[in-house]
């Protein structure tokens, strides 16, 4: 196991545990976690595995202490949501900058927005199945997408630029040149 394994595994499992301590709803950093999950696990299945297992053991925790049975109800639809996070990552692997790291930021608090409130909606448990309701429902979440978006972006600031000084400081957590792989 590499220097540059344990940090990043370090970094995603820290970003997961923060989900327990008090914070704004929706300022979290889940995206932000497999986003730089998937954008920096060399190998292929732990970039899905490694965020999806994070989230896991922190829902453990908040579905036992917090919230009850009923988290774990919704967590398939979120889960899915982080995979297609990680493969936003795997997307950026090769070319990681501002610009692309903010993009796909902003595009998985989109996906998560769009898709959770729709899985909201689609269970009929809050709101009738009309288009009125769901355009209600949509409505109803803008402050917490507002929220998931600043923690999104702040987080994956943190997360990747936290990382990219750290290669700068420590040569062995630097990826290894393609002619050494």
């Amino acid at each position: 196991m590499t220097h540059r394994w344990m940090a990043v595994t370090g970094i995603v499992i820290a970003a997961a545990c923060s989900r327990i301590v008090p914070h704004p709803p929706n300022v979290t950093p889940i995206a932000a976690m497999a986003l730089f999950g998937g954008a920096y696990a060399a190998n292929r299945r732990l970039a899905y595995l490694l965020p999806l297992a994070a989230m896991l053991l922190s829902d453990l925790v908040l579905g036992f202490a917090v919230y009850g049975p009923t988290l774990f109800r919704s967590q398939p639809v979120v889960y899915a949501c982080i995979l297609g996070t990680a493969a936003m990552g795997r997307l950026i692997r090769d070319r990681r900058s501002v610009l692309q790291i903010g993009t796909v930021a902003l595009a998985s608090s989109i996906l998560f927005y769009v898709v959770t409130n729709f899985a909201v909606w689609a269970a009929g448990t809050l709101y009738p199945l009309t288009w009125t309701a769901l355009t209600a429902c949509y409505v109803a979440a803008l402050p917490f997408f507002r929220n998931s978006l600043l923690g999104d972006l702040g987080f994956a600031a943190v997360l990747f630029g936290g990382f990219a000084l750290l290669e700068t400081s420590y040569p062995s957590l630097r990826e290894p040149s393609p002619v050494a792989r």
